[in-house]
């Protein structure tokens, strides 16, 4: 294993420590192909001028080098005035701080913007010993707290084996649920219907004849992306997120982008009725997992975000032999279409002992609940055959 000098080094932009070395780190092979750690897609983030320091999200990305001065170790660093965007909610956290008298921004956080989705975080080359690398990234990490004099760093959806890793070094641990679908081996769509109770199966088939009824579905990705696509779909967005949020955090220029310099990676499902484009779903493709990300529509189909989000996904992980779709937080109608609850993790360091205190005492009740009604909803509304 080569060896790492025992220094951490900060940047301001992922510009500056440059693709092949970033990449070197992130495209390590246990990584599996994470496209939102990639180094075109955190630059994306920074070139669009989504994450930036002007949007509350300063990078501060970390390097360690090896004996030779090379790169061998990564971490996607950002310095933030908010939680806005991380889909780990502190706010409970940050409001009884601050009406404490504490100060809880600015903070550090580690992570993928905008992206609720796991992946390494600490990104190690594959010829560096794992813990060694992730131990002086962490490390640098924490050093960065201090010098910023920040009240606490959050490391969110990592991998779970990272998540074990830092509870180890004696972060705290967080556990939340998501909607993940998982492929059996399944060689078309009609076996995994085969897969579920009959009622279920009679309920997809007619919501998926009820949604393409009078439409056409495009399925694009690599070259078949255009401009055409990215101004319809940009329409979407903007009109779930002023409905949902009211401050989509994505700009027209990210798309442009993400097309541009990524577009073997995006699968993108659109619905067009009479050649106008009405509804959209955006994916990014992993090495073994489909990753979906936002929809948006200017018509109110009956089961089209079924269809276009959950259907038209599945269809292509079996295509592609993904071993999963990753639908993302919220919504318990996935489970009746085969997504199931899956665990997510974040870990925290507060610097605060009695802020500290008190979120360890809440998060050891938390992952508790969090777990039971995992198994629950598993258990009580599984649409798989075993669960009759």
């Amino acid at each position: 294993m080569t060896g790492l000098q025992a220094a951490v080094r900060v940047h301001r932009r992922i510009n500056e420590i440059g693709r092949a070395a970033w990449d070197a780190c992130a495209g390590a092979p246990a990584h599996h192909g994470n496209p939102f750690v990639a180094y075109d897609f955190l630059d994306i983030l920074e070139e669009s001028g989504c994450a930036v320091e002007r949007t509350g999200w300063g990078p501060q990305h970390l390097t360690v080098e090896d004996e030779a001065g090379q790169v061998a170790a990564v971490a996607p660093m950002y310095l933030k005035s908010h939680s806005q965007g991380e889909y780990i909610f502190d706010h409970s956290w940050a409001d009884a701080y601050e009406r404490a008298g504490g100060r809880y921004y600015p903070k550090l956080l580690c992570a993928s913007p905008f992206s609720p989705v796991t992946g390494p975080r600490l990104l190690v080359r594959g010829d560096v010993d794992v813990d060694e690398g992730r131990r002086y990234l962490l490390g640098g990490a924490l050093a960065l707290c201090d010098r910023f004099e920040v009240s606490n760093l959050g490391v969110n959806f990592p991998t779970e084996d990272e998540w074990v890793f830092m509870g180890e070094q004696g972060l705290l641990l967080r556990q939340n649920q998501q909607y993940h679908w998982h492929n059996a081996g399944y060689g078309g769509f009609d076996d995994f219907l085969g897969a579920l109770s009959s009622g279920r199966r009679k309920t997809i088939r007619r919501e998926r004849r009820d949604a393409n009824a009078g439409l056409e579905i495009e399925m694009l990705t690599g070259a078949a992306l255009s401009e055409e696509h990215w101004d319809a779909f940009y329409q979407f967005y903007m009109d779930t997120g002023s409905r949902k949020w009211g401050r989509p955090y994505l700009n027209r220029l990210f798309f442009s982008l993400l097309g541009e310099r990524m577009a073997d990676r995006v699968l993108l499902v659109m619905a067009r009725r009479g050649g106008r484009y009405i509804a959209g779903a955006l994916n990014l493709i992993g090495g073994d997992c489909l990753f979906g990300r936002n929809w948006g529509c200017l018509e109110d189909v009956p089961f089209l975000h079924f269809e276009l989000c959950y259907y038209r996904a599945i269809d292509f992980a079996i295509e592609r032999g993904l071993a999963r779709v990753e639908a993302g937080a919220q919504g318990q109608h996935k489970i009746a279409r085969g997504y199931l609850p899956s665990a997510v993790y974040s870990a925290h360091y507060i610097a605060d002992r009695g802020l500290r205190n008190a979120v360890g005492r809440f998060l050891e009740e938390e992952r508790r609940a969090v777990q039971g009604e995992m198994d629950w909803l598993a258990e009580e509304y599984s649409p798989f055959r075993h669960a009759e």
